[in-house]
């Protein structure tokens, strides 16, 4: 059995728009993940999942809500429950990479030849919001078709060629990222029993 830890990402996982920022799988094979994509009416998911033999994920049961903090509060509370109901144990934990620059395509959808491609800092993760209209992000203060996500700062020149915005939650901008304020480490005891029952619905979501 794998002991109980924290593993770090260096490729932003999207499902249907959200870019997953933490999980916590439990040895049976199910877990939960806290999800985010600013440009969503609910921009915060928390989702069960099954994991397959290959590392592959069914998520289902999204529950949506608008604060970070909510989300939190959810995930917390349906990694416990579940914990408590199974007497289940954690494998492990995983966040989404600290430092991620996100860029905002505020003039088109993202598409080929409209963001940069430097060799040294390829994308990590591109969305389109899918409404075929802008969005507010940014907390209001600015109108996207999509945003891109990147290891390191683009230059000036780069967001000026392609027309991109900086988010102001970069860590360039003196400011933590989601990703930051979610360490909080695992969390409860780790009884031995663990659930063995599967589920066979994918992408079943309740709103």
């Amino acid at each position: 059995m794998l002991a109980r830890g924290t593993e770090r990402r260096y490729l932003l996982e999207i499902v249907q728009g959200y870019a997953i920022l933490k999980t916590t799988t439990f040895d049976s094979g199910h877990g939960f993940a806290l999800g985010h994509n600013p440009g969503a009416p609910d921009p915060f998911v928390t989702w069960q999942f099954t994991e397959g033999e290959k590392g592959q994920r069914d998520y289902y049961w999204g529950r949506y809500g608008n604060s970070l903090e909510w989300a939190q509060r959810d995930f917390d509370r349906r990694v416990d429950d579940y914990q408590h109901l199974y007497h289940a144990a954690v494998k492990n934990t995983e966040l989404g990479p600290d430092g991620v620059y996100r860029y905002y395509s505020t003039q088109r959808p993202v598409d080929i030849g409209t963001y940069p491609k430097p060799p040294d800092n390829l994308p990590l993760s591109i969305v389109n919001y899918d409404d075929d209209r802008r969005r507010p992000v940014a907390n209001g203060r600015l109108m996207a078709w999509g945003e891109l996500t990147y290891a390191k700062p683009l230059t000036e020149k780069q967001m000026e060629d392609y027309e991109l915005k900086p988010a102001p939650a970069n860590p360039d901008r003196a400011r933590p990222s989601i990703t930051a304020r979610l360490k909080d480490g695992a969390r409860g005891q780790e009884p031995p029993k663990e659930p063995s029952q599967k589920r066979d619905h994918k992408n079943h979501e309740e709103r």
